[in-house]
Formats: C-alpha cells, structure tokens, sequence
C-alpha cells in the first residue's frame, strides 16, 4: 500500500508484527491506522532536514540529517570518504555547500558542517542503546540520489537485532542513496543513520547515535580515524574482557582458558580454569552469546560476571577495555 509517499509492507504483515512484542501494539486495523498516522506525522516534521549529499570530487552521493540550527549534518563515515566538500541538497531542490568534519570509520560514523549562515531546519537526537528488537523505527534518504519528482522515501519497520557494538539491524529497505540517511524513533528522534544494505531485503544495517555522543568532540574536531570492517570483531575499538575461551560447559558456561595480564578480567580476580556462567545478570549460553553480551557495551563500562569456581559460584566486577588497548598490554 502507497500513501503520501510512505510505502508500507501490508496491513497483514503489520498485524503479524504484534506477536513479535513491538512496543507499539498492532492487534487491529486501527492500530495499523494509528500507526500509520503517526508515521505520516514524524515523516511531515522531519523531512525538511533529510538531505542528498553529494560529492563532486568522487562522483558519490548519500544522505544525511541537519541535527542543529547551525547546519551540523550526521551522516555514515563511507558518504564523505574521500570528499573535503560537498554539496547539500533539500527535499525542496535548494542547494547550499558542506565542509566535511570528522569520521570513525570503525562505527561508520561522520559528520559535515553547512558553511552558509543558519538557522537551518533540523531534528532532534535521541538515543540508540535503548532500542530493542521489535521496536517500531522510520527510515528515510534520498534512495537512489536526490530525485526533484518525489520527496524521501519513508520506509517503516522492526529493529531486528540491537547489536553488535553501536550498530543495529531493522527490516527498513534500503537501497543505494540511502546510506548515512536517518533513522527515526515514533516520536520524530534521530536513533541512527543507514550503514550498510544487508544480503537480505529484510536485513539492513544502523549506526547508532549514542556512537556519535561518544565521538561528538574528536568527530566535530574533524578527526578521522579507525577502519570500516564487515566484520565487528575486528573492529580495534570493540569493547573486551580479556579472556581465552577454551569451550563450554554442558549448561552453556564459558570455559576460560588464558586471562590477559592485567586486563579486565585478571584485576577482577578471574582466573584459569574459571566457568563464566552469567554477564549482566544474564545467563550465559555459548561463547557466541558471552561475546554478543560484551559486544554490546563499551570500553570503560562496569559489569557484573557470575563466575563458577569447582563448586563455588559467585558474582565479581569488571571493567571492561577495548581491543586496541588491550593489545598494548601484550606488547
């Protein structure tokens, strides 16, 4: 179904959704409708500051999203790889210029700043690290390059997973163009930019804002710095425990083979031989499912870690560092 430019999957895809336990209900039609009018509202407020940039010195385009009067643009760290300079395109065919700031490329993560005086339209920024599978998200971006016969796409959706690190998976479409747009909350926030097009229509990949908030300084600074791996574990600014993992137990339990010298776990009096049974007040089930839990915090973060000693089990505190940094202790 096609309405005022928003393109929805169906109203029975819809109503399915409510039995994954989205934070919206969808048990009716007029849920779907309600929803839908509620879309329609944040896709109004936002637009104007859904922008095509497009860069004349690599022949590139993608979109971002004014987050401030003074014209300061978020946007995916691959969009304006390369470019000092870009263009900035409106929804309504105005065209100003952009000095390109910083980047993380290991969050792809970036930021550009309108050169030309304000104020300019913008939206407000949420957070990223609440979200969770099954909350509802609106994505838009100039798809395909900024086209003067139509406005944004506006794609509805799920989060699918919130993870690894500061990214995220939804079942937004997205196409080429799209990268570095928006992703919004119901209430019209910024949570996200686009990333990544996953192997899967349904599958498609976010940077989370809070990965701004963490790099605001060095990124407005115009800092440029990490690599943007298809893989996250590769990624140098992942967060670590500083553990060997040398199987698991019939119950899921991690079994650690080697600690770090003086890493998280070590200074947490984690040893040898230890079976890690929860993180976070989570049972732990798997080394996949230890790493996915560590993954989704942050070097620095504070954590609780239920640890099995022969027939003793207790709760101990770690704080964890990021890969780069516990590399430097082993050289």
């Amino acid at each position: 179904m096609k309405k005022s430019g928003i393109l929805y999957a169906g109203v029975f895809s819809l109503l399915s959704c409510a039995l994954w336990g989205a934070t919206e209900p969808v048990n009716s039609l007029q849920d779907v409708r309600n929803l839908e009018q509620k879309t329609e509202a944040v896709a109004a407020k936002v637009l104007p500051s859904v922008v095509a940039l497009i860069s004349d010195e690599i022949g590139a385009s993608g979109s971002g999203t004014i987050v401030n009067e003074d014209g300061l643009i978020l946007t995916a760290a691959h969009v304006t790889q390369g470019s000092e300079v870009v263009r900035v395109v409106f929804p309504n065919g105005r065209e100003t210029r952009a000095e390109v700031l910083g980047s993380n490329f290991s969050k792809d993560i970036g930021m550009a700043k309108i050169t030309d005086p304000g104020p300019w339209p913008h939206v407000e920024i949420g957070e990223s690290k609440p979200l969770q599978a099954g909350d509802w998200v609106i994505a838009m971006g100039h798809s395909e390059g900024y086209d003067p016969s139509r406005p944004p796409p506006v794609r509805f959706g799920r989060v699918v997973s919130d993870g690894p690190g500061n990214f995220m998976t939804t079942d937004c479409t997205l196409i080429g163009g799209d990268s570095g747009g928006p992703l919004f909350d119901l209430d019209g926030k910024l949570v996200a930019v686009n990333s990544s097009i996953g192997q899967a229509w349904s599958n498609n990949n976010h940077a989370g804002v809070d990965g701004f908030q963490e790099d605001w300084d060095r990124l407005l600074a115009g800092e440029a710095w990490g690599e943007l791996q298809l893989d996250p574990m590769i990624n140098e600014e992942r967060p670590v425990l500083g553990i060997d993992i040398a199987g698991q137990t019939r119950d899921g339990a991690v079994v650690v083979g080697a600690v770090t010298a003086a890493g998280p776990a070590q200074k947490a009096g984690i040893r040898a031989g230890d079976e890690i049974v929860s993180f976070e007040g989570t049972r732990i089930r798997g080394g996949r499912g230890l790493v996915n839990l560590i993954m989704k915090k942050e070097g620095g973060d504070t954590v609780k870690v239920g640890v099995r000693r022969g027939r003793e089990t207790f709760e101990v505190e770690a704080t964890l560092t990021r890969l780069d940094k516990i590399q430097d202790y082993q050289r």
